[in-house]
């Protein structure tokens, strides 16, 4: 996939710039007009570091050693010692593009010019992630207040030379060689730049902007899923026509999911072989309410992009440079907006994973089914069909409701009390996308189990939108036959749900699905 520069300016980046470098390798490019912005702010903090006047975090000490004076000679060691005290995390390594994303969303606030940091610091960081050189960040360490701390702070860690870093071939390696391989220099750290590098919620907002950019994705495959399901079900189309929903209930995101599973569901033979049955008023909720529980995802997304967006087009350091050139304390490293959403969303995700395996339950059940043989298997008794993959969607449907418990609501204080209300919100980000995870593979078997009970209701075939995903999905798993390991069909479903395929296929059909 070749994907365009991103110029990174004062103004700031959209989220489509972030998802390139994070996922797609994008080169960065520093304009002009950035250099310029931190030239001017890296002047005035030069021109403070002189003075005897105490400014917080050039000649005083971090958190509850605010009040502790720096003497000038020690100012600079001040700055070293903060990254390294600070890079303090432990867990797992955080994914590469979580990282990246990091690293680019705290080039994008230097380059606002309101962090004081000189040139070269942003310099670095834009070398560093054209060369594809990823710092070892870990788990723990961030209550998302004051910065995502340490995690940031493994990221400057890096840029003094120190620490580990995975370099392009993801290998993982001391950085001072492998930026002596890139012909980089380590950056020996002047006022405030230690603190300018780690004082942001670049952490918990890449990992929202992530979050937002899979389940968008994730929504289309709800709806495909869906749509397969009420084919599996011998449900009805008609609940989904548009004037059901605009008309009536105008929320955007069940307009939108109603017009794609109405649309997929077109010319569908399944569906037009029971169209007189009047011996069924109405299908189950989890037919006939997918629209309002896929769409209200869709409008919690949407909410959620609202902030980020916002948050893109923050300045978030403290003490911050001001226009005027003042450096003045605030809290807008607080990460309460992001952690909320990222709560918020995780709820929608738990939700959407849950009526995905009503349905697939409904599948498998003969009494619900519609005529499918128990457990859709090829000879039940004998074969068990697909009994246990709804175990393992019911196992996955559960963590994600321990999953979906808010983060955002259990501050805890730290730093001697200085620090006595924090957002959790790089909680709230882990959390999240390990809900996400789940969600595609609740929603890959889901789709297994559909094609395979469109197969038993040969001679009647789907959509012709839906034949083309039933077909994708034949390329990798086989039609109904004795039992099989599961497990490998899971896996190979999942690896087609996040390659977009499914969505691709069925678009050949019914044009581009919202």
């Amino acid at each position: 996939m070749k994907v365009s520069p991103v110029i990174i300016n004062v103004s700031g980046l959209d989220s489509e710039s972030v998802i390139n470098v994070a996922r797609h390798n994008a080169q960065v490019v520093i304009s002009d007009t950035a250099v310029a912005a931190i030239t001017r702010s890296s002047k005035i903090v030069e021109d403070l570091a002189k003075s005897d006047l105490p400014v917080y975090g050039i000649s005083t000490g971090f958190g509850a050693l605010a009040t502790t004076h720096i003497a000038p000679k020690d100012r600079v060691a001040l700055q070293q010692s903060l990254i390294r005290s600070h890079a303090a995390g432990m867990g797992d390594v955080v994914e590469t593009e979580v990282v990246r994303a990091m690293q680019l969303l705290r080039l994008r606030t230097l380059c606002s010019g309101a962090t004081g940091v000189r040139p070269v610091v942003a310099e670095t960081i834009a070398l560093m992630l054209n060369a594809s050189i990823t710092p070892v960040v870990y788990e723990y360490g961030s209550l998302g207040c004051s910065g995502d701390l340490a995690p940031l702070s493994h990221c400057a860690l890096a840029l003094i030379g120190e620490g580990e870093v995975f370099d392009s071939a993801g290998n993982r390696r001391p950085t001072l060689e492998v930026l002596k391989e890139h012909d980089i220099k380590p950056i020996i750290l002047r006022e405030k730049e230690g603190l300018a590098l780690i004082n942001g919620t670049d952490g918990m907002l890449g990992m929202l902007l992530l979050a937002i950019a899979d389940l968008n994705e994730l929504c289309a495959l709800a709806d495909i899923a869906t749509a397969l399901s009420v084919e599996a079900l011998l449900g009805t189309d008609q609940v989904f026509a548009p004037e059901m929903h605009e008309p009536l209930r105008s929320h955007p995101g069940q307009v939108a999911s109603a017009a794609n599973i109405f649309k997929l569901l077109q010319d569908s033979p399944l569906v037009a072989s029971h169209r007189q049955d009047d011996t069924r008023v109405q299908d189950a909720y989890s037919l006939r309410c997918a629209p309002q529980v896929n769409g209200a995802v869709r409008d919690t997304i949407t909410h959620a992009l609202n902030v980020a967006q916002r948050e893109l087009a923050a300045m978030i350091d403290n003490p911050v440079v001001t226009s005027s050139g003042e450096i003045r304390s605030n809290g807008n490293f607080h990460g309460a907006p992001i952690g909320y959403v990222l709560d918020f969303l995780a709820i929608a995700t738990c939700d959407l994973g849950s009526i995905s395996e009503r349905r697939t339950d409904r599948m498998l059940d003969t009494n619900r089914s519609m005529g499918l043989p128990a457990f859709l298997a090829y000879n039940a008794g004998v074969d068990s069909g697909l009994m246990i993959a709804q175990y393992t969607q019911a196992s996955m449907v559960s963590e994600n409701k321990r999953l979906a418990v808010p983060a955002s609501v259990d501050s805890i204080p730290s730093s001697a009390m200085q620090e006595d209300h924090v957002s959790m919100g790089w909680s709230a980000a882990r959390k999240l996308r390990l809900a996400i995870n789940n969600l595609r593979r609740i929603l890959a078997i889901e789709v297994l189990s559909a094609t395979r009970a469109i197969d038993l209701r040969a001679p009647l075939t789907a959509s012709p939108a839906l034949t083309k995903v039933v077909a994708e999905v034949r390329k990798v798993v086989a039609g109904p036959g004795p039992d099989r390991i599961l497990s490998l069909e899971m896996a190979q479903v999942e690896t087609l749900a996040k390659s977009g395929v499914l969505r691709k296929a069925a678009e050949t059909v019914s044009g581009p699905l919202n």
